[in-house]
């Protein structure tokens, strides 16, 4: 004898259909963002799960007022920023865009860049930046414009504009460094 409310038969909750889609939709951003937020395998992929927890919790109070993307990258952005401030507790060597701008001296850049030694010097440079200057540029590299970044941070596009072309220079000035010392 069949149930009709057996769970496995359950029509699904809009929470979960939203999850759904918004995993498949932007679960490689997730991916991404977790990633350029924690380098180490083991706490990146705890990173990940409570990114995934928190956006599943958080359909509770979609309301449509923003897009899905938005919404998802707005949980995942701040979930991974908490995540870090959490961390930073432990480990104190995140520094300001002030900070690197001054310890990174100008170098002629190298003829021949290796692509792996160069992502993995941006990533070195991102995981020591500030939570909020990590999320811009991270937004950034996703393909978001400053209107969108300004939406998931609440700073305003042209503080986000002025903030990516600080980043950039900071990743490519660090990227020459570390490259003029290999």
């Amino acid at each position: 004898m069949r149930r009709h409310n057996d769970a496995s038969h359950a029509k699904p909750t809009k929470r979960h259909e939203l999850y759904r889609t918004a995993v498949r939709d932007y679960g490689s951003v997730i991916d991404r963002l977790a990633a350029g937020n924690e380098s180490d395998p083991e706490k990146r992929r705890d990173l990940r799960q409570d990114i995934h927890l928190q956006l599943w919790r958080s359909f509770a109070a979609f309301d449509g007022r923003c897009s899905l993307k938005t919404w998802t990258l707005r949980v995942a952005h701040n979930t991974a920023a908490s995540y870090v401030i959490r961390e930073r507790r432990i480990n104190a060597n995140l520094v300001g865009l002030e900070e690197i701008e001054r310890t990174l001296k100008s170098a002629d850049p190298p003829r021949d860049i290796d692509r792996d030694r160069a992502l993995r010097d941006v990533q070195e440079v991102i995981l020591k930046l500030r939570p909020l200057d990590r999320q811009i540029i991270i937004s950034y590299l996703e393909g978001m414009d400053a209107v969108s970044i300004a939406d998931i941070t609440g700073l305003s596009p042209a503080n986000i504009a002025m903030k990516i072309h600080r980043i950039k220079k900071i990743l490519a000035n660090g990227i020459r460094k570390e490259q003029s010392h290999a």
